[in-house]
């Protein structure tokens, strides 16, 4: 058995879809729109592993969606960039492009090296090797 996909809310589809692409090499499929709900979404897909569904609705209500105060269920995603040299180098893109470092870039206590980043819709990335 494996994770399919996970699917996460957006304000603004285009712009997630555009930071999952540049920054994670994510392929979308053709946005499916459905006017009866006004729901649209993209499916974007990886070299490995589960596909992300982005989707939005004008009526999906704002959820408090803080690093600092994080309440319970799916709380982050993590990509494995294979190296500590990449999860550096991604790090530094993203924090000269504008976006948020929320964790700089370290070993943690169960043995990872990452970086945490906050993506174009406060979504928490940790970045990992």
């Amino acid at each position: 058995m494996k994770i399919e996909h996970i699917a996460i809310w957006v304000k603004d589809l285009e712009r997630s879809k555009e930071f999952y692409q540049k920054y994670f090499g994510a392929v979308s499929n053709e946005k499916y729109h459905n006017p009866v709900k006004n729901f649209e979404s993209y499916f974007l897909s990886f070299d490995q592993g589960s596909r992300i569904e982005i989707m939005t609705r004008p009526d999906i209500k704002e959820s408090e969606n803080s690093y600092q105060s994080q309440q319970f269920g799916i709380i982050h995603l993590a990509f494995s960039v294979d190296t500590k040299e990449k999860v550096n180098e991604l790090t530094e893109t993203l924090r000269r492009d504008g976006y948020t470092i929320a964790g700089e870039p370290r070993t943690t206590g169960d043995g990872y090296y990452e970086s945490v980043i906050l993506d174009p819709e406060n979504n928490i990335i940790e970045i990992v090797a």
